[in-house]
């Protein structure tokens, strides 16, 4: 899996036809990787933060997001299939994202058996 992770507000000042060009870089990537057979799946998230929920004592707390400490904030993730990290990395340094301020982090899916 990679986690994409940015500043939102990095694109606070693009115009419509720049934001448009990015994402038409990551459409052409994504069906890049769909060919060979490496993506499996992937969303943008949106930008409004979600929420948090934490235990705190006998009680589940739940807080919004974004946080103002946080600089940058998961914005996206793919779902890939490679074969060990040494390709995910190659996949990822592929990705547009790479290209950007933002950060990947590549974790490896644990199958367990429950759906």
């Amino acid at each position: 899996m990679l986690l994409l992770a940015d500043d939102p507000t990095e694109y606070a000042d693009m115009s419509p036809a720049e934001l448009q060009e990015i994402v038409a870089r990551y459409s052409a990537w994504s069906q890049e990787m769909g060919a060979k057979g490496r993506l499996r799946g992937g969303h943008k998230l949106t930008d409004e933060g979600g929420r948090i929920l934490r235990r705190e004592g006998a009680a589940v707390i739940v807080r919004d997001g974004p946080y103002a400490e946080l600089r940058e904030v998961v914005s996206g993730y793919f779902l890939i299939e490679a074969d060990g990290y040494a390709e995910a990395e190659a996949i990822a340094r592929s990705c547009p994202h790479a290209q950007s301020r933002g950060s990947i982090t590549i974790r490896e899916i644990e199958f367990t058996g429950a759906s």
